[in-house]
């Protein structure tokens, strides 16, 4: 007998299938109001020309490559250890589902030279746009973000500057179609130290005009890659980066070792493993000065923090689109889960807190260089995407913990970022070096004062100026254990002010000004006795304006 569908036993509409669609197969960039604000603002008279390309990624992301990510999710790299005479060659096998991605995705490279080109000459700023490309595949594959992106921006800008004539040339061919084509990798965390860069026990002796590396990395992300950033240790003690290209000079494989692929929680798309190097051919990424190479790198890994908090506003997207599918379609107590006080509240919430995530991370690719930005805006990003994953699965009950469901890879990648390019307590030290090394909050003050429009948040900023001139004469440890809450009050103002910007922009019917109010009212005005109860309910009375200005179904 042929199989057949089993209709549910009561013909209930509730189990009409067809109503659950998610957001997988909507295309993502005309479903997103608030996007589109943002190109309208960044690629000004460009905008005509980049609205075809804009409209053809977000059916590539929503359809094609969010299928592809879940196929590999189920169907992860796996490691060929040795040949089949014994030989180590620690070969990455991707499975088809990714190299099917990265093909389309590399066809249609907002991020590449070629790209770029044709846009400036539109009128359209080519930053604006890869900020677009990467915020709309991070909505279907975090893993895939990494594994284009890892550092390829840093290889390449080490390289040009300290690498011999044909390595340069090398690293040229390796991402001849920008810095998402080549997979680099960035190898620092060893199982010493993790963070600790003294505890760093990999070491690196010259070796002529190159260096031969010996060590372990024990969390080597984008381990398939072509091209690795290895921190080590050199005769004098101090720490440098190194270039490790697959092939030695003369073309012979470099003393390379993938020890195992680590069985991860997600993103199961970037291939991390522990990777061994045994002599290692290598170069030097570093001028003669001690350490002027790790300064470098450490300015690089501002961009790179950047791009893990864009990965955290793609799942707080996508989560928030796949709740509101699923409220509007789930019916309970005898009515749409969209249509309840209590589900109001919590969308409501969720919308605000995506469009200011998203307010931020934008800024920071887009807008003035801060100093303090990167550390700020990947602290509450990241985090932003485990929360708003976990209230996607809430939204869905029992469903959002089944993995046939989408929302449950979410919560699985999701994990991953708050821990990329440091946790919120590297983070935070980051923050405190900002302000006490560079008087990073001067500049950082004067964005937000250039932004804010309202007296609350105004109020804020000034108070924000006095609590970090109070944090500054506390004693060192008092200090520290204050850098978490201090941090949390520099991203609340920021994001209040920066949605107060947008709102000024004049390209919506004032629906920012209502995000950036409930904002502001949420995170910096004074609950008083009450907690805020009296507060007007503004998330309620003008609920379906904020849902139709955040997704449109």
């Amino acid at each position: 007998m042929g199989r057949y569908l089993i209709e549910p036993f009561d013909g209930s509409d509730r189990y009409a299938t067809e109503r659950y669609q998610g957001a997988a197969g909507r295309n993502w960039w005309t479903v997103d109001p608030s996007l589109r604000l943002l190109m309208r603002r960044h690629l000004g008279d460009g905008f005509a020309w980049a609205e075809p390309h804009l409209d053809r990624l977000g059916a590539l992301m929503s359809g094609p490559v969010n299928a592809w990510a879940e196929e590999t999710d189920r169907n992860p790299p796996r490691l060929e250890k040795y040949d089949r005479w014994g030989r180590d060659v620690s070969e990455v096998v991707m499975p088809p589902s990714f190299h099917a991605a990265r093909r389309a995705l590399m066809e249609d490279n907002f991020t590449s030279p070629a790209f770029a080109r044709r846009a400036s000459e539109h009128g359209a700023d080519p930053a604006a746009l890869a900020a677009a490309w990467t915020y709309l595949l991070d909505q279907a594959d975090i893993g895939m973000g990494c594994a284009l992106g890892t550092g390829g921006d840093m290889v390449v800008r080490l390289a040009e500057k300290h690498a011999p004539d044909d390595v340069r040339e090398r690293v040229r061919e390796i991402f001849a179609n920008g810095f998402y084509s080549g997979e680099a990798a960035q190898m620092f965390t060893e199982r010493t130290g993790g963070s600790d860069l003294a505890a760093l026990e990999a070491t690196a002796v010259p070796d002529g005009e190159s260096w031969r590396l010996t060590g372990l990395k024990w969390f080597a992300s984008n381990a398939n890659g072509s091209a690795f950033v290895v921190l080590a240790r050199r005769d004098g003690g101090d720490v440098a980066p190194f270039l490790v290209l697959w092939e030695r000079r003369d073309g012979s494989r470099n003393a390379v070792r993938i020890r195992r692929l680590k069985d991860k929680l997600g993103t199961r798309s970037v291939a991390s493993a522990e990777v061994e190097f045994a002599g290692a051919e290598a170069y030097l990424l570093a001028g003669e000065g001690s350490g002027s190479g790790l300064g470098t790198m450490m300015r690089l890994t501002n961009a790179s923090r950047l791009g893990v908090a864009m990965m955290g506003l793609g799942v707080a997207r996508r989560a928030l689109v796949e709740s509101i599918c699923y409220a509007r379609a789930r019916e309970a107590f005898g009515r749409p889960l969209i249509d309840q006080p209590l589900m109001r509240r919590k969308l409501a919430e969720l919308i605000v807190a995506v469009e200011a995530a998203q307010a931020l991370v934008f800024d920071g690719h887009l807008g003035p260089p801060l100093r303090l930005a990167p550390a700020l805006i990947k602290l509450r990003a990241a985090r932003l995407g485990v929360t708003a994953a976990s209230d996607a699965i809430e939204v869905h009950g029992g469903n959002g913990y089944i993995e046939q469901w989408p929302v449950a890879r979410l919560l699985r990648d999701a994990q991953v970022n708050p821990i990329w390019e440091g946790g919120d307590n590297i983070l935070c030290l980051d923050v405190r070096r900002a302000v006490l090394r560079d008087q990073a909050h001067e500049p950082f003050l004067d964005r937000l004062r250039a932004a804010a429009t309202s007296t609350l948040v105004n109020r804020r900023i000034d108070d924000l100026e006095k609590a970090i001139t109070a944090w500054r004469a506390l004693d060192s440890r008092t200090a520290e254990a204050r850098l978490y809450p201090l941090g949390v009050f520099m991203a609340d103002v920021y994001a209040a002010a920066l949605l107060e910007e947008q709102a000024g922009w004049g390209l919506d019917d004032e629906r920012k000004s209502l995000v950036a109010r409930l904002y502001a009212e949420e995170h910096l005005a004074e609950r008083g006795p009450l907690r805020g109860l009296d507060r007007p309910a503004e998330d309620l009375d003008r609920f379906d304006e904020l849902v139709t200005g955040a997704v449109v179904l």
